[in-house]
């Protein structure tokens, strides 16, 4: 049976791996600033930008949001939240972490169900990091293209998957390619699951260097003043670029909300199981 789920979860990553197909545009210069290199970048190697050379990985973090509905998700100037798409995976999404670990915050990740199947001792991990977790449907389909009760039913195998693994329950959810209905839209928000959508795409999914990821996203940024920054936890130059990401956000003074759930869902259910 595992064989089976980790066969399907390495088919599932081609196709969630492209998850916008339009052309990217040349991003604007911005503060990131790619050194001149001998070799066109790897989406693994390291990033060469200007933040480098900034010390000191504190004071980031902001504020926790408590949250019972899209309209109480309402962030200040100069706040940011990262969410993390379809994961987990192995070894991006644990360098994913051990970065935000080093910069003291908190994201919020959005797992597809089968590769919370296939790999369920990385997303116990992103709960014990203090994390939090939603859920991405169940194979990573678009929803606008099913009919109304299977897509209610990959949502609903989706959150099962996240909650088997994880022994949380997601109170968060992401459209996977941003598709929606209105009828879907409301019919998840009815049953208390808070909907992500997102102000700054980072378009990670693109075969590009990390630094123009971290370009494109902090152009996207400054234009808005603050937002919900989407990114994807299966991508190696999301993970390459991350800690010069962070310290672009926190020289321009920006800081990290922590979103959580008002209310019991997200609260542990092995505990509340006594467990």
């Amino acid at each position: 049976m595992r064989c089976r789920l980790l066969l399907a979860a390495l088919a599932l990553l081609p196709l969630i791996a492209g998850c916008n197909t339009t052309k990217p545009r040349a991003s604007t210069e911005t503060a990131f600033v790619e050194a001149k290199q001998a070799k066109v970048l790897d989406a693994d190697d390291p990033v060469p930008m200007s933040p480098a050379r900034w010390a000191g990985r504190t004071g980031l973090a902001g504020r926790t949001l408590a949250v019972a509905s899209l309209a109480d998700l309402k962030l200040r100037h100069k706040e940011v939240v990262l969410t993390f798409d379809d994961g987990p995976v192995p070894g991006r999404t644990e360098a994913i972490l051990a970065t935000l670990d080093a910069y003291r915050v908190k994201a919020t990740f959005l797992m597809v169900g089968q590769m919370a199947d296939a790999y369920p001792a990385i997303a116990r991990k992103v709960v014990s990091r203090g994390h939090t977790i939603g859920s991405h449907t169940y194979r990573h389909a678009n929803l606008r293209y099913l009919a109304f009760e299977a897509a209610m039913a990959e949502i609903r195998k989706g959150e099962k998957a996240v909650q088997r693994a994880t022994a949380r329950q997601p109170d968060f959810f992401r459209f996977p390619y941003l598709s929606d209905t209105s009828a879907l839209r409301s019919a998840v928000s009815r049953r208390g699951t808070i909907i992500m959508d997102m102000d700054v795409d980072s378009k990670d999914y693109f075969k590009v260097s990390p630094a123009s990821v971290a370009s494109r996203t902090m152009e996207g940024l400054r234009k808005r003043g603050r937002g919900i920054i989407l990114l994807h936890d299966i991508h190696k130059r999301t993970a390459a670029v991350l800690p010069a990401l962070l310290a672009q956000l926190k020289a321009e003074g920006y800081s990290v909300v922590t979103l959580r759930h008002k209310g019991v869902g997200g609260s542990d259910l092995l505990a509340m199981a006594g467990g």
